[in-house]
């Protein structure tokens, strides 16, 4: 080529060969003349740039004066990490096209505009409107080929090559990142070892390909670059996280903590946190599982800053922008509490403080969900509902100071079985109240639900958790939507119940599809009413549906057991009279039952007393305590028949 004598600026010498050799370039150029200009303005017209090969121009005097040998290499950086790479060519040679022209770190050849600030057409609405959980709509069933196919992609020699590789399925610049970002996450594995190590790590993209491990800076510099060669403008981003470790109310400064990506699409930028998206690390931070998290691709930015706070506010791509102070006091949502449908929790602070030694928590649902909850350093009395749009939670700490409130959660269809914590409080408890006494047998969440319903039970008499009764009696019923075999039992909270008398004190009686049940309580005090069924045709054991929480203050209260209901006791059949199944000695006792489908019935005590029947469907008649210890009715199912079945069974009072 030859060796020509500067004369003025070799960059200006390089912008006029570019309108030489590419004219179409001419007003991204005149651009950069400007933007060139403004640094040469700084330094003497005679001084020369020189480029170390690395994007570093170093200003020195070695070229004024001096012809260059055969071609001056010479990069222009930008603050924005814009580059042009040139080569000058001697005036009497003939130009060739520059091999190299890219905006942004790495965009070869893709003739993309220079990646622009974040702006007003990258902003979302804060808070978050609880619409879409993405920042681009998009259906997840469009992505199953490529990503099964990103995911069997193994690992190449250079990032060059899986690229090239991963780019022979996707066609769009969002087929792009998606191929990327499922590689990554499937690929690379945090490396535990490493974060400890830090000063002995690369962060090189071909490091982390090779050694298939990273922490996040790897991650985000490796999807970078990927990004860049599959030419799609891509930035690596840095700030504060709510990530391992994090505790409810912590402050941040000093140094950022994490790394992650924000890619330019369809005209507007869009965040990404590839690290998050591989899996996670135990509570030890000893292990490393991967675990795929859909939740971090193209999350929608009011999401993002949940756990993600970064250097540049206009990183946020919201708008209003949070302050860092808002990032530390804001509650922190699992990426599983959006994943599975929930949309916001009250209160919405992550500490709350106990009022008269008592807490309430909302969860709020798209759909129907599951719950569960722990809290850790104390016992508690707990009282939680679940509602079709989610659950309110009562709960009553038994010892003061500050205590971990974790909540589960799981779809209410499906197969899988596993609850995941979607959010934690700090509980700051300064008393107990020590009037609150509830069953241990009270099973969580308590009373009627969706859940419920979907068992079989429609209608309930009682909607409510609690059940309060002033004189121990009450009374209630349920339409069944299934053909059930239903049973239920009475637990006491302070005082041991054998398991013949927690099912004595209720008397079940089935009218066609409605189940009624008659409670009396033994004893004043809190109880837990739990309700068992299943199939009629199934032999197997009974399963737990739901439970009432049953108040009585009453300490005068104390009803009998009922009598006791043998196996011919069927559906259909009411005893309306005497309920008690304790008669008094020496008395005349009145018996009236709703009967059907018998011939005969009686009552048998010292004598046999039989039961007339009348037209309503009833059979009354009465007998005498006297001389007896039990009493027994019986029936006779058909008239040809000569055994009697005993359908109940009454105990005297010692005279």
């Amino acid at each position: 080529m030859g060796t020509m004598e500067f004369q003025k600026d070799p960059s200006a010498v390089a912008l006029e060969m570019l309108l030489i050799v590419q004219p179409e370039k001419r007003k991204m150029v005149q651009r950069l003349q400007i933007d060139r200009q403004t640094e040469s303005d700084a330094s003497h017209q005679s001084e020369g740039f020189r480029g170390d090969g690395n994007g570093n121009n170093k200003l020195g005097n070695e070229l004024h004066g001096h012809a260059a040998q055969m071609q001056q290499v010479i990069t222009s950086c930008s603050a924005q990490g814009t580059h042009v790479t040139v080569e000058v060519h001697a005036r009497n040679s003939t130009p060739q096209l520059f091999k190299k022209l890219s905006f942004g770190k790495g965009f070869p050849e893709n003739r993309k505009r220079r990646p622009r600030p974040p702006g007003l057409k990258d902003q979302h609405a804060y808070p978050w409107d609880k619409s879409c959980l993405k920042s681009i709509p998009f259906d997840l069933k469009d992505f199953e080929k490529l990503d099964a196919y990103a995911t069997k992609v193994t690992a190449k020699s250079t990032v060059e090559e899986l690229v090239k590789t991963l780019l022979r399925v996707a066609r769009t610049d969002l087929e792009k990142v998606r191929a990327i970002w499922t590689w990554i996450c499937h690929h690379i594995e945090y490396d535990i070892v490493g974060f400890f190590n830090k000063d002995q790590q690369s962060f090189k993209p071909k490091d982390v390909l090779q050694s298939g491990k990273s922490i996040c800076e790897g991650y985000a510099g490796l999807f970078e670059q990927m990004c860049s060669i599959a030419g799609v403008q891509c930035m690596n981003l840095s700030g504060y996280s709510k990530g391992h470790g994090y505790r409810a109310g912590e402050t941040f400064t000093g140094e950022y903590d994490h790394a992650w990506n924000a890619v330019y699409l369809d005209g507007r930028w869009h965040l990404v946190d590839s690290t998050w998206g591989s899996g996670s690390i135990d509570d030890c931070f000893s292990k490393f599982t991967f675990r795929y998290n859909e939740f971090y691709f193209l999350t929608h930015p009011a999401l993002f800053i949940n756990n993600h706070f970064p250097d540049n506010s206009n990183w946020q791509l919201l708008k209003p922008a949070v302050t860092l102070k808002q990032f530390e006091s804001n509650m922190l949502y699992k990426s599983d509490f959006y994943m599975m449908g929930l949309l916001a929790a009250h209160p919405e602070t992550p500490i709350i403080q106990t009022v008269n030694g008592k807490v309430v928590v909302a969860v709020e649902t798209r759909l129907p969900m599951l719950f569960m909850f722990e809290l850790k350093g104390a016992k508690e009395y707990s009282l939680m509902t679940l509602k079709r749009n989610g659950m309110n939670l009562e709960l009553y700490p038994q010892k003061t100071g500050t205590h971990k409130l974790q909540i589960y959660a799981k779809p209410s269809k499906g197969s899988d079985e596993v609850y995941n914590c979607v959010i934690e409080y700090t509980l700051e408890c300064s008393s107990v109240d020590r009037n609150v006494c509830f069953p241990k047998e009270l099973h969580q969440p308590v009373g009627p639900s969706w859940f419920s319903e979907r068992q079989g039970f429609l209608k309930p008499s009682q909607k409510g958790p609690i059940i309060h009764t002033s004189d121990g009696r009450y009374d209630l019923s349920f339409i069944l939507s299934k053909d059930l075999s239903v049973l239920a039992s009475l637990h006491s909270g302070n005082v041991s119940l054998s398991e013949d008398t927690t099912r004595r004190h209720i008397l079940q009686a089935c009218q066609g599809n409605q189940v009624d049940f008659k409670i009396h309580l033994p004893h004043a005090g809190n109880f837990a009413f739990k309700i068992f069924a299943k199939k009629k045709s199934d032999p197997g054991n009974y399963n737990y549906v739901f439970n009432y929480l049953i108040c009585c203050p009453n300490t005068k209260v104390k009803w009998p057991v009922f009598p006791q209901t043998y196996i011919k006791w069927v559906e259909g059949y009411e005893l309306l009279e005497p309920l008690a199944g304790l008669l008094p000695a020496d008395r005349n006792i009145k018996f009236k039952l709703k009967l059907h489908s018998i011939a005969k019935a009686f009552v048998q005590c010292e004598k046999i007393c039989p039961l007339s029947s009348s037209k309503d469907g009833y059979w009354e008649g009465s007998c005498s305590t006297s001389g007896c210890t039990e009493v027994y009715v019986m029936v006779l199912e058909n008239a040809n028949h000569k055994f009697y079945s005993h359908i109940l069974k009454y105990e005297v009072e010692p005279q």
